[in-house]
């Protein structure tokens, strides 16, 4: 309940003001992809200001995520080593455990009683 009353206090102003900036970003622009000739561009489109600085904006977004996805790659792969290396721990201990069966009850840990 309380996660959806804080994403409605951010969402909500958050598209108030895009709606916002929509509506005053609304006149048309040239972007051009032609450096060569600027009068007969070879690919030049005309789009609303808004619709350009959104797309930037989410496309920035896409590639700063990309590239902090492939600077984790080095901790991804050793929590998956270290995963694997639990795994066969947690086995040979299964294997020890049926093998020579459970420890006398002098040898167990103690258990603290909880109140």
């Amino acid at each position: 309940m309380l996660r959806k009353i804080i994403t409605a206090i951010i969402v909500v102003p958050l598209a108030a003001i895009l709606i916002a900036f929509a509506v005053a970003n609304r006149h048309l622009v040239t972007v051009s992809f032609d450096p060569f000739s600027s009068t007969a561009p070879a690919y030049a489109a005309t789009l609303p200001l808004f619709a350009i600085i959104l797309a930037v904006l989410i496309l920035g977004v896409l590639v700063g995520g990309i590239a902090a996805w492939i600077k984790q790659s080095k901790w991804r792969r050793a929590a998956r080593r270290l995963d694997g290396e639990v795994r066969s721990l947690q086995q040979e201990l299964a294997t020890i455990r049926d093998r020579f069966g459970p420890a006398p009850w002098w040898r167990r840990p103690r258990q603290t009683r909880r109140r």
